[in-house]
């Protein structure tokens, strides 16, 4: 196959990490693996080390599809939401390519909070009780209903960073009437859980969970983020743990989204709270998230190729069981100074030469905000700059190979949390 990711972030290096070794080795027989070709449009410095890179708008459904025909692509991947919401996979199915990623429609479980909460009531599944606001007047009510801690919702896409979670009210209600449209809804306790599953619009099937950071900051302190970090496996979480979400979330889910004649085809993301009450779902996502990517994928053994060709074509029940690693994988964010607030970007990045030296094959780094200079250095280009990645026997192992490559990244006011995987590791 030759296959199309669209995307420019470390999920889609993630993704084309994971495509690449599917790819011939140098000078072997074209055709010898599943993947002959590998793409990504727009890509970065990271991604252009395995996979040929095209400059393209990934949210310009016409210039996708026209960067699919060029290429002649068997597969496109689409990673980020946005693309998602507006409509692109459809304009590439309506040419007849074959495409990993739901509708328009279908992805508005992510890219709209309250259209997510309306098909979660009509399945049954279980979730947080929640209001949509939209004046002043209920945002104080549903405040006053719910109360502290607050959990403030933009309904519509926000990059990961439109959720408030604060025991101050004026804060609270400061983000909420910023939104415009705004789901407040009631605090979910314990701890969170990533759960991603492939789906056809039929069959679904889970991968492995995984645990992501928020938090900028050690300690889950600071401001909310994309995801400074992530490990799995989840050595806490009970053994039907994914069971249990198949058949409470995941399935009722899809079914419903069929029901309403809109199937929901590619990867659902199911944003989890292990609750005293039990599982409650906090966010449904339309793609698979980052940085627990990173992790998941690192664990995978199963071709990814012919996991996401088969819900793209719709013949995911026919599809051997999936393969996995026992290896734990742990992933730390390094992000730019002043992220989340106001990055810093165009600095030069040291030390990736070393890390692939030295810490390979079981650390690598993948690139999330970068770019490649004419003078061939790569620089800073966006908030969340690397993703370093592990794999190891046990966390512990994983953490510990994570954070060496990571101490040899230079990257001028950079920042990582040093507590990725910590209390995990210690009940590993």
């Amino acid at each position: 196959m030759r296959i199309l990711v669209i995307g420019g972030g470390a999920r889609e290096h993630a993704l084309c990490h994971a495509l690449s070794r599917e790819l011939p080795a140098p000078g072997g027989r074209s055709g010898s693996t599943a993947v002959d070709e590998l793409h990504c449009a727009p890509g970065n410095a990271g991604i252009a080390e395995v996979a040929r890179v095209h400059a393209v708008d990934a949210v310009d459904g016409a210039a996708v599809t026209d960067l699919a025909r060029r290429i002649g692509a068997d597969l496109v991947v689409i990673g980020p939401e946005a693309p998602l919401v507006a409509g692109v996979a459809d304009a590439l199915r309506e040419a007849g390519f074959a495409v990993f990623g739901p509708s328009a429609e279908a992805a508005r479980l992510e890219g709209s909070k309250a259209f997510a909460k309306e098909v979660m009531a009509a399945a049954g599944v279980p979730t947080a009780q929640a209001r949509l606001c939209v004046t002043a007047a209920e945002v104080d009510d549903a405040l006053d209903a719910f109360g502290p801690p607050y959990v403030v919702k933009d309904d519509g896409l926000a990059a990961g960073k439109g959720v408030v979670v604060t025991a101050d009210r004026d804060a609270a209600r400061e983000h909420a009437l910023a939104c415009g449209r705004v789901v407040i809804e009631e605090y979910l306790d314990g701890p969170e859980v990533s759960l991603f599953a492939v789906t056809d619009g039929e069959s679904v099937v889970p991968l492995r969970p995984a645990q992501d950071f928020k938090r900028a900051l050690d300690g889950d302190e600071g401001p909310n983020t994309g995801g400074m970090g992530a490990y799995s496996p989840l050595p806490w979480a009970d053994g039907d743990l994914v069971d249990r979400v198949l058949e409470t979330v995941l399935r009722p889910t899809v079914d419903e989204m069929r029901r309403r004649g809109t199937p929901f085809s590619g990867l659902l993301y199911a944003g989890l709270a292990i609750t005293s009450r039990g599982v409650r779902v906090i966010e449904f996502n339309a793609r698979f998230g980052d940085p627990e990517t990173q992790v998941v994928l690192a664990r995978l053994r199963s071709p990814l190729s012919g996991l996401l060709h088969a819900a793209a074509t719709g013949r995911l029940a026919d599809l051997p069981p999936l393969r996995w690693s026992e290896d734990a994988a742990v992933t730390v964010v390094v992000a730019a100074e002043n992220y989340p607030a106001a990055p810093r970007t165009g600095d030069p990045i040291g030390g990736l030469t070393e890390v692939a030296e030295r810490d390979a094959p079981h650390a690598w780094v993948l690139h999330a905000g970068t770019r490649r200079e004419e003078d061939g250095r790569v620089v800073s280009a966006g908030g969340r700059v690397l993703s370093v990645t592990a794999t190891g026997g046990d966390l512990a192992e994983a953490r510990e190979r994570a954070y060496r490559a990571v101490g040899r990244i230079e990257l001028k006011g950079s920042h990582y949390r040093t507590d990725i995987a910590a209390k995990a590791a210690e009940s590993d």
